[in-house]
């Protein structure tokens, strides 16, 4: 169990990047400073520096959170549970709150701040992150070493890849759509392009 340290440590490092997410997509990024971050989160400026290194990072750190989540859910399945329906569970599990479309001024804003050029390394790592969350739980469930064996990161890579697509696909939508029944639908095509005996096109 968490200790009390360490839960207040995890909230307040939540409530930076809550702040820093949902400023960003109301001012857009460029205009928003980490005394803004701080000042809304009702945080000391000099703590803010024990917890991410800019801006970016705490605009970045609910998908670098969300990441390790998925991954601590997937060990936290029934481990009689087929290991892509364990997948599947533990990836939505954590989209909570997107099984519908957000309004047209929202889904404009977050497409700003998602395309912004400063984001990019922040979410290259948030999508590193997710796959080497994914690939040690894949590794565990399924008994492999995972530093023998490459099956746990290309599973965890392919998953990672249809979150993204999906992703890209929900922001760009017009009209908006809802987030989460994209992803389902990005993982259940994966799912079937992986046990598909022969390529479409080859069809």
């Amino acid at each position: 169990m968490t200790g009390l340290r360490e839960r207040k440590k995890l909230a307040t490092r939540r409530a930076l990047s809550s702040a820093a997410l949902r400023l960003a997509a109301e001012r857009g990024l460029e205009n928003v400073t980490i005394e803004d971050i701080t000042a809304d989160a009702n945080v000391a400026l000099r703590t803010f520096r024990n917890y991410f290194a800019s801006k970016y990072e705490a605009v970045a750190a609910i998908g670098v959170d969300r990441a390790r989540r998925i991954g601590a859910s997937l060990l936290e399945r029934p481990a009689g549970e087929p290991l892509w329906e364990a997948l599947t569970h533990a990836v939505l599990q954590h989209y909570e709150g997107t099984d519908q479309p957000f309004s047209q001024d929202m889904m404009i804003s977050i497409g700003q701040v998602l395309q912004a050029p400063a984001m990019r390394g922040e979410f290259l790592k948030v999508n590193l992150e997710m796959q080497n969350a994914l690939a040690a739980a894949i590794a565990e469930r399924t008994g492999t070493d995972l530093r023998a064996d490459m099956y746990p990161q290309i599973l965890a890579g392919a998953v990672t890849a249809a979150t993204q697509v999906a992703t890209r696909r929900w922001y760009a939508a017009d009209p908006p759509v809802a987030l989460r029944p994209l992803l389902e639908l990005a993982l259940r095509q994966l799912a079937t392009a992986c046990s598909s005996p022969t390529p479409r096109a080859a069809r």
